[in-house]
């Protein structure tokens, strides 16, 4: 794909993304549920609960992509090699069996999360892109340090810690180019002010979510 010239720094969709939300924390560190599961504080099975959320968020998010592979900006983010959710079922049958989809079920959290994805990611660009950077992004930056933490404390070695995985990807690159790519979108301040805004929003229903296993599990 060409990408149209990047504007001026400070008039970037990422950098203002980077300032509007980049000062707020890192949930894959401020979250007590991850930092519990981090540190070894908690057992497996707390671990294959959160990898059942993932599942239900991920089909949500994914079923969005197939539906908006269509749209004319929408489409240069639907990326296959980002595809999670043949990952995630992986590490499911391995945490918990072949009749893993008997055994998971969404928390309430993960119902409201999944709810507003369906709501905003299927029908319009600005809100499908939204919640793929705050998926996606999330899982290339703080999820990469999250993941080396589960595989040592939980002595996974590729099976039960797929979702992590990105074969292929230089990650570093990628995450340079989805920049390029934000910064390259033809979208009118208000729509640039609905993304950031609907951005927001996913972090705050993703923390929602670790909160619920908080309380569940410490």
């Amino acid at each position: 794909m060409s990408l149209m010239a990047d504007p001026p720094g400070a008039d970037r969709l990422s950098a203002r993304l980077r300032r509007d939300i980049g000062a707020a924390p890192d949930v894959a560190w401020t979250s007590a549920f991850l930092a519990a599961l981090a540190g070894g504080r908690l057992s497996w099975v707390a671990y294959a609960e959160l990898a059942a959320q993932h599942w239900f968020l991920y089909e949500a998010l994914e079923l969005a992509g197939h539906t908006m592979a269509g749209d004319p900006v929408a489409r240069a983010f639907v990326f296959p090699e980002l595809v999670r959710l043949p990952s995630i079922e992986a590490d499911l049958r391995f945490l918990h069996g072949p009749r893993w989809p008997e055994r998971i079920a969404a928390l309430p959290a993960t119902t409201t999360y999944c709810t507003r994805v369906r709501y905003a990611a299927n029908s319009h660009p600005v809100g499908f892109v939204a919640h793929h950077c705050a998926r996606y992004l999330g899982d290339l930056s703080g999820g990469q340090h999250l993941a080396g933490a589960l595989a040592r404390v939980y002595g996974l070695n590729g099976d039960g810690n797929r979702f992590y995985q990105f074969p292929g990807i230089d990650i570093e690159a990628f995450k340079n180019y989805y920049g390029r790519l934000l910064d390259s979108l033809p979208w009118s301040a208000e729509e640039q002010d609905e993304f950031v805004a609907e951005v927001i929003e996913a972090n705050r229903l993703n923390a929602a979510v670790l909160d619920e296993l908080a309380h569940r599990w410490i």
